[in-house]
């Protein structure tokens, strides 16, 4: 055997910890534990019927690429509709099963190019108002997260009505849920394909946090809320699983009066965590507990669902240079705040975001000069209108505006 094939079996159990941090935080709340045992993994998790979306006509996609999609639920049961024990209500201000619904409230869409190149990571701000790919119970748009809910809803009253057993419908009805967000998604992204997905909820998210604790994170001001729980000083930091929670969930302040937080610094939050999360991932004593961990995995196989063809194995050749730093993640644009019907919205540009998306995907090349021809060019020559070009990669770990594109590789300082 080559020395290059020693190296992937010596080396395969972290990498593919560290693919799972570098895919998503929902990534690394499923792959981190079935890391432990690929074989018992495939025995416990969910693996969804759900129909995955291929690229619309005209949409650029390479062979070998990967595009996958991070639902994280804002549901407090597990895959099966049953409550969390309380010790994870408590530790998660999430109160009980009886609060909550079937809200993506983390939308993440990871491209990772064939053969090489920088990944990214683009993050879809929960409350954008969006048109609905399969009128889920007759609406046909709403925020982006609750296609899920709405999906639900109405194919499980659909099935009960129709006399299918509930555990049955549930199942179905998660599926159906699962179908309707990724085609909303890749609608709204310009007909951009979906390969797997992953979907967790927030015990998920609290387990992994567990077996790794502590993280550290860096803010770039002292904040507290009380309705998340967060209490946080300014700086560099190490949190618990609890605070890991709260850091990822805090929307406002409710302490501080020069401290104004949004949905989209939610958003940022959950980019960071997830940053920090892979750093300490790529630590090789972070997960010498293999005991602990199969503890973990029989939990997680509770609160996390992939598609059926989702191979981590797949993902394991892109981990190192990823979890390197080779990732960027972007938040997609919101054009203003309104209300719509009583609630408060995102209104967003659809068709910039589908162009910002596809440069962002499949960036064109740099321009290349022809040494016999005159290097400046003719401004009547340009098109009238073009794609918007992606973003820069950015040159500082502190970040205080959510559009500003976020590089792995080093703890980040945000809002």
């Amino acid at each position: 055997m080559s020395p290059t094939s020693h190296r992937v079996r010596r080396n395969r159990r972290r990498l593919l910890l560290i693919v799972a941090a570098v895919v998503a935080t929902a990534v690394v709340g499923a792959v981190a534990f079935v890391a432990v045992n690929l074989a018992g993994a495939a025995n416990g998790i969910h693996h969804s019927d759900a129909e995955l979306p291929t690229a619309a006509p005209g949409v650029a996609q390479d062979e070998g690429e990967q595009n996958i999609l991070i639902m994280g639920l804002d549901s407090r049961v597990d895959e099966d509709g049953k409550p969390y024990p309380q010790e994870i209500y408590d530790a998660i201000h999430a109160e009980d099963a009886s609060v909550g619904g079937y809200n993506t409230n983390v939308l993440m869409y990871v491209h990772i190019p064939a053969g090489g190149g920088q990944a990214v990571a683009v993050s879809i701000p929960r409350d954008d108002y969006v048109d609905y790919a399969g009128a889920p119970g007759g609406t046909k748009k709403g925020k982006i997260k609750e296609a899920y809910g709405r999906a639900f809803a109405a194919k499980n009253d659909e099935l009960r009505a129709a006399g299918v057993a509930e555990d049955d419908a549930y199942q179905q009805a998660r599926d159906a849920a699962r179908t309707e967000e990724m085609q909303t998604v890749s609608q709204f992204l310009g007909g951009v394909p979906i390969d797997h997905f992953v979907e967790v909820t927030m015990a998920a998210f609290y387990r992994v946090a567990q077996a790794v604790q502590p993280i550290s994170v860096c803010l770039n001001h002292a904040t507290a809320d009380t309705y998340s729980g967060a209490d946080f000083v300014a700086g560099e930091q190490q949190i618990d699983a609890a605070q890991a929670m709260a850091f990822v969930r805090q929307r406002r302040d409710t302490k501080y009066d020069d401290v104004f937080l949004t949905d989209l610094d939610r958003t940022r939050r959950q980019q960071a965590f997830m940053v920090s999360l892979a750093l300490k991932l790529r630590d090789a004593q972070t997960f010498t507990d293999f005991g602990r961990l199969q503890d973990l995995l029989d939990t997680a196989k509770q609160y996390v669902a992939v598609d059926k063809g989702f191979d981590l194995l797949s993902l394991a050749s892109t981990a190192q240079r990823l979890a390197g730093g080779d990732v960027t993640f972007q938040t997609l644009p919101v054009e203003r705040f309104g209300t719509v019907d009583g609630e408060s919205v995102n209104i967003v540009d659809q068709k910039a975001i589908a162009a910002q998306v596809g440069a962002l995907l499949h960036p064109a090349p740099a321009a290349t000069t022809d040494p016999g021809t005159d290097a400046t060019p003719d401004p009547t020559d340009a098109p009238a209108t073009s794609a918007p070009a992606a973003s820069p990669s950015p040159t500082s770990s502190v970040y205080t505006d959510s559009q500003q594109p976020m590089r792995a590789g080093s703890v980040p300082c945000v809002n």
